[in-house]
């Protein structure tokens, strides 16, 4: 199970952001992960800045993924052990975790659940004081869920 809302977010290597942000965990090859594609990288365009890719995959890898669904925000690499993902619980993809400024846990959407990613794009826009982004609705094509 992933890490709690309110919990202390751990550090993750080569995440620069600061202040309000969203993590999202993923494989390059999880096929959830490629279907939900399209309205991840419209997370990372609705809040430029503060989104960040942790993939457990190599570098290279993870810049092709983010290339072939037009994700525009930073990917970090989090290679076994999994430091980062065992350190949130990650036990699907791929899932996305909000944090707040204080360096707190304010949302986490596990597998693909597009309620879930509409609440944590809402989550993010109200701890970046803007308005939020739908990132998913129904007739996309995407199922309302999958598990990842």
């Amino acid at each position: 199970m992933a890490i709690s809302v309110g919990a202390r977010a751990p550090h993750v290597d080569g995440v620069e952001t600061t202040g309000p942000h969203a993590l999202v965990f993923y494989k390059t090859t999880c096929s959830v992960t490629e279907m939900a594609g399209a309205p991840l990288a419209r997370l990372g365009d609705a809040y430029p800045g503060a989104v960040t890719g942790v993939g457990q995959d190599p570098q290279r890898d993870l810049n092709a993924f983010a290339r072939e669904h037009a994700w525009g925000f930073p990917q970090v690499t989090d290679l076994a052990p999994y430091v980062a993902s065992d350190a949130y619980g990650i036990a699907s993809a791929p899932t996305v975790v909000v944090v707040d400024a204080e360096g707190r846990v304010a949302h986490v959407v596990e597998s693909w659940d597009r309620d879930g990613i509409n609440r944590a794009s809402t989550a993010l826009a109200r701890l970046l004081g803007t308005e939020p982004e739908t990132l998913s609705s129904p007739g996309d094509g995407l199922p309302p869920f999958k598990p990842g």
